[in-house]
């Protein structure tokens, strides 16, 4: 039996909103009942890419997610998804490959499953009295491969339209088994509300610190200085050297933990500054001057 997955890598994603308009391409005012009744041209979006732009100028940094339903697995011990168990009579299920689903005709004016979503990803139709959301093209995976879709070898391959458009391959879907490698190093979206969800991320935003290094006698960028950076929590660990431009980076902190950065170049004076915290924003910073002996 299929366990059906997506992964979604964010180094990979440009911010195209290919995927989303893939979405949009397959199901605006197409009816693929049973899985799904047409979606609406404005005020849905199944598979959302939010953007998401961190720091100060200069450094900054713009990050793209999409979000689809992310096909819970259940709460805690709960075995239903949230919109499961706020539905009644059937109308939101699972089936067997893990894929949860909503059905239209014994969803008709239960509004609660859309409050149930915690992560915003089902829509109410006004105009058809019924919750919306992804289906993972459940009739394109029931009924096979559309002719322009394959699987990057040029096999034909029944995918999501949003995994078929993306142009970076920041999108995977396929069977738990076969993604084994692709499921390395991923999180979920929120691991607080303890949902399961089958859709991962990689390289999801987090907290980062950033810096540039400068001599303001000569007045010039210090290329290749040793920033470290400490986590005052864990002790852990890591180095960078500053770029041509002086600038240096530390990237996907935690922002329950705070760090130390010294920096270190031969012929200058070194620099420590301590006790940064990362909880509230991302840290620029600033242009640190560095002194020659």
């Amino acid at each position: 039996m299929k366990d059906m997955r997506w992964v979604i890598d964010l180094s990979l994603c440009n911010g195209c909103y290919v995927c989303q308009m893939s979405c949009k391409d397959e199901h605006v005012d197409n009816d693929w009942s049973p899985a799904a009744k047409p979606q609406p041209v404005v005020g849905q979006f199944w598979l959302k890419v939010v953007e998401k732009t961190r720091g100060t100028v200069p450094k900054v940094r713009t990050s793209y997610v999409p979000v689809p339903c992310q096909h819970c697995q259940g709460t805690g011990n709960d075995s239903n998804a949230p919109c499961m168990t706020a539905a009644t009579g059937g109308a939101v299920y699972r089936r067997p490959d893990g894929i949860v689903m909503i059905d239209p005709a014994k969803a008709v004016g239960q509004h609660q499953i859309v409050n149930a979503c915690p992560y915003g990803a089902i829509y109410w139709n006004d105009a058809l009295n019924i919750p919306q959301k992804c289906t993972g093209c459940a009739h394109i995976l029931d009924t096979g491969p559309l002719p322009m879709m394959t699987d990057g070898k040029g096999n034909p391959a029944a995918t999501p339209r949003c995994v078929d458009g993306c142009p970076t391959g920041a999108l995977k879907f396929g069977d738990f088994a076969d993604l084994q490698g692709a499921l390395a190093n991923t999180e979920e979206l929120r691991p607080d509300l303890n949902t399961k969800p089958r859709v991962v991320y990689k390289y999801l935003p987090h907290r980062f610190i950033a810096g540039a290094l400068y001599d303001p006698v000569k007045d010039i960028c210090l290329e290749n200085a040793k920033v470290t950076l400490t986590d005052l929590v864990t002790g852990g660990v890591s180095s960078v050297d500053s770029d041509n431009y002086g600038d240096f980076w530390f990237e996907y902190l935690p922002e329950d933990h705070v760090y130390s950065v010294k920096i270190d170049m031969p012929g200058y004076f070194g620099k420590t500054l301590g006790a940064i915290g990362v909880a509230g924003n991302d840290v620029n910073l600033g242009d640190i001057a560095l002194y020659g002996m």
